[in-house]
């Protein structure tokens, strides 16, 4: 089966990585440290409530006052950070990571090649090329540029960011044609525009969309399911599509006929394929009622009245394979009339044909449940082999899944170490599966598994990147106000002096059930471990890593728990005499980036050092904030009295207090960021200003919700990050 629903995960509030960004003050401030920007005319200082918010002229996105705000603080920061003399080694360090030809050119199979996409120092905006399989398997792979975005953009005079690619192949073997996702800047909102891959060429009178945050799915070669901005009142409040309609090659896309629509209120709905075992394809769609519940629709062709998927609202469809509908849940579940019952984070099925007979559910069985060290991430479907990623005490494995008579059997495919596995690329109808595997002193490895033999080879490996000479990875647990035992990786010198001395970055997110795993960071690698910093990883409620209950215990009104778990690390790490108060730094973007707002807040008094990427921070305004109203089903809905009673406890704008000693934070967010608004930032950092309270702010004029277009753009904000944590952690005598 491939399920055509990309967009649906994409669109709706990115999993904020780990990113290679950080930056530090000295612990003794220095004169450009307090230093604030200087406004030709005074404004008073006035506590923003949910009545009055005298600074929402920051929210006009590219409004001039505001951009003149940007720019200001833009030149102060750059100005200072860029004249440290760490700055341009950590920039060319981080660039030439991110650029290098030692990298592993993921990539996905079609008919015997792997296309990739690849960007370096020449190739700014990107290749996306292939290569035949066994020419990939080489050293030196003999690539085939399909299409060149810099010289696309230099062309059209355009920002191209290439955003991914939707294909499809007749089941005759027909060619390949693609829509190709381009977004000018590197906004959510995109064109698609149709690709022919054997001409390498745009199709002439092919599809062409306009720009808009939108989902796509072929049904044939001739005819798409499209769900987009149709005008005024056919999107969301979150400003996603909720009417889907069918288009036919060679008519405009106003043309198009209706086959569902949803509601305002919604999310957003968004269309999907389901390609069958057998090559039929099943037209549907998923209606997001809110981020956290779906319905999913059938389609049936000739029909008028949609159907819909026998599922709970809080499960995530996964595959097609022996005939079995897979699906994992979010939600406990006893299917009715069923002597039944299964538990959150379980891998359940059924048969498939039986229900497109009698459109009623049919039997269910288990096929996976995870135990409590476990979470279930993903089902892969190849040809001849079901693949399940889990996650198991926060160490990715990759198990084989087989039917058998009355109940499903799995076996652990054998992979090197005990870092980060996971699965690269799989696909219904190719028998070679791609695993990633990694860890946070092991470069990546491409392994490649033989469905038919089971064996496991390597493909691709990369050379170490940064010295890993005396550094150890350790897992410690904190305990939380309520007891739980919190999870946290420290990678570190192993001969360090527990003298409470060691700089030390501690990253968090938790939320949306994303979870946090080890992964191997060059950048950080050669920016902060080999300066001598320590680095820990927190497993935070909110996030995935020990399935939807570990996400759940901190939804709503319950959320100040994931900032004790966070506290309570930051308190372990200190107690164990690694790091101390004055050596401490944090960081963490979008939701974490509020995670970041809420420690400064909360507890100031803990860290030295703040980095807040592309965060959320006014928590009374954030639903009215482009995609913001799709996530009150995390947050809350400030709207609702009892809900905003709690946001208005956390909330870091409305908690700021100009009297506190706060630490020099980092601010940076994205103009062209239509997720998460820049107006959060802005109006935080713009109260330190009025305060006059030290900070540093960075807002990229370009680049999403990444807060970068390319791999320079990237590699700046990682050099600005580390500056500054450097400068704020580590002793003066030690720069």
């Amino acid at each position: 089966m491939r399920v055509s629903m990309s967009i649906m995960a994409a669109a709706l509030l990115a999993a904020a990585c780990q990113t290679d960004t950080t930056t530090s003050l000295t612990n003794e401030e220095s004169p450009t440290d307090v230093t604030v920007a200087e406004t030709e005319t005074a404004e008073e200082f006035v506590m923003p409530t949910w009545e009055n918010d005298p600074y929402e002229w920051l929210e006009e996105v590219e409004g001039d006052r505001a951009l003149d705000w940007v720019r200001a603080q833009n030149e102060r920061t750059l100005g200072d950070l860029q004249e440290d003399p760490l700055y341009d080694g950590y920039y060319q360090d981080a660039l030439d990571v991110l650029t290098s030809d030692e990298r592993i050119p993921y990539g996905s199979i079609r008919d015997g090649w792997v296309y990739n996409f690849w960007q370096d120092d020449t190739n700014v905006r990107g290749l996306w090329r292939r290569t035949p399989l066994d020419s990939y398997a080489t050293d030196d792979p003999e690539w085939e540029t399909i299409l060149d975005f810099d010289k696309l953009a230099e062309e059209e005079d355009k920002n191209w960011v290439f955003k991914g690619s939707n294909c499809f192949q007749p089941e005759d073997g027909g060619k390949w044609l693609c829509m190709v996702s381009l977004s000018d800047g590197g906004k959510d909102a995109v064109i698609q525009r149709e690709f022919d891959l054997e001409t390498k060429s745009f199709v002439e009178d092919g599809f062409v969309t306009t720009e808009a945050k939108q989902g796509l799915s072929w049904v044939d070669e001739n005819t798409v399911l499209i769900g987009t901005d149709w005008g005024e009142g056919t999107t969301t409040e979150s400003g996603y599509p909720f009417v889907v309609k069918r288009w036919t090659r060679g008519t405009p896309l106003e043309s198009a006929v209706e086959v569902i629509r949803g509601d305002h209120t919604d999310v957003g709905v968004w269309p999907f394929v389901l390609e069958l075992e057998d090559g039929r394809r099943l037209q549907g769609a998923v209606e997001a009622d809110t981020f956290f519940t779906s319905s999913y629709w059938w389609l049936p062709d000739g029909e008028s009245e949609p159907v819909q998927w026998p599922v709970p609202t809080k499960s995530s469809p996964e595959g097609i394979y022996q005939g079995q509908f897979l699906f994992s849940l979010q939600q406990d579940w006893a299917p009715e009339g069923q002597p039944v019952a299964f538990k959150s984070g379980d891998l359940v099925a059924f048969d498939l044909e039986q229900f497109l007979e009698t459109r009623a559910l049919p039997a269910v069985s288990l096929v996976f449940s995870p135990d409590e060290t476990q979470a279930v991430n993903g089902v892969a479907i190849a040809d001849g082999a079901a693949l399940l990623s889990i996650q198991e005490n926060v160490v990715g494995k990759v198990l084989k899944l087989e039917p058998g008579d009355g109940e499903w059997t799995t076996s652990e495919i054998a992979l090197p170490g005990t870092g980060q596995a996971g699965i690269a690329f799989a696909d219904k109808d190719v028998d070679t599966v791609f695993l990633n595997y990694e860890g946070f002193l092991t470069p990546d490895s491409l392994l490649r598994y033989d469905v038919a033999t089971g064996e496991v080879s390597s493909l691709k490996s990369l050379p170490a990147k940064f010295d890993t000479e005396g550094l150890t990875v350790e897992q410690f647990f904190a305990t939380s106000t309520d007891g739980t035992k919190i999870p946290y990786f420290v990678i570190h010198k192993d001969d360090i002096e527990l003298d409470g001395t060691t700089p030390t970055l501690l990253y968090g997110y938790g939320g949306f059930q994303v979870s946090m795993n080890p992964s191997y960071s060059a950048v950080r690698g050669r920016l902060w471990l080999e300066e001598g910093g320590a680095y820990v990883l927190a497993n935070i409620r909110g996030g995935g890593e020990f399935g939807p209950e570990w996400h759940q215990a901190g939804l709503k009104q319950k959320r100040q728990i994931i900032y004790d778990d966070f506290i309570s690390v930051g308190e372990d790490v200190i107690s164990r005499g690694i790091t101390s108060t004055d050596h401490l730094g944090i960081m963490g973007g979008s939701n974490g980036g509020l995670l970041m707002g809420v420690m400064l807040t909360q507890r100031p008094d803990l860290w030295d050092a703040v980095v807040v990427q592309v965060p959320l921070l006014d928590m009374l305004r954030y639903h009215k904030l482009l995609a913001g109203a799709s996530w009150v089903d995390e947050y809350g809905d400030p709207e609702i009295a009892e809900e905003r009673a709690f946001l208005e406890t956390i909330s870091p704008y409305q908690n700021f207090d100009p009297e506190a000693d706060y630490p020099t934070p980092f601010f940076l967010t994205s103009t062209k960021d239509d997720r998460v608004h820049p107006g959060h930032a802005r109006k935080m950092a713009h109260l330190f200003e009025l305060a006059d309270k030290s900070f540093f702010y960075y807002e990229n004029i370009d680049g999403g919700h990444s807060a970068a277009a390319n791999q320079k753009e990237t590699a700046r904000r990682s050099a600005l990050e580390y500056t500054y944590l450097n400068r704020r952690l580590f002793p003066t005598a030690g720069r």
